[in-house]
């Protein structure tokens, strides 16, 4: 292993990491029952519901459903930018 691979880690390993997080993403859709179709629009109304209150960062927003201790989880990480509303 050289220096830059150390640094940095090989691309080989991203790519697996990436794989692997798209078969568990892949495997806990069908663990749930839930199409693809529908998990899209739960993101846009999650978005379109958070957004009535705060500015989001549209490019940041990541969702995901995950299986942690054999449950199933919809993880929302979602950028704010500030409040739409002063208090």
């Amino acid at each position: 292993m050289n220096l830059f691979d150390k640094l940095f880690g090989s691309a080989s390993n991203k790519s697996g990491k990436v794989a692997k997080e798209r078969l568990q993403f892949v495997l806990v859709q069908d663990r749930i029952k839930l199409p693809p179709a529908t998990l899209a629009q739960m993101r846009d109304e999650i978005i379109t519901v958070i957004s009535k209150y705060v500015d989001i960062d549209h490019d940041g927003i990541d969702i995901s459903v995950t299986n942690v201790a054999r449950q199933s989880r919809l993880v929302a990480n979602i950028p704010i930018l500030r409040s739409k509303h002063s208090v």
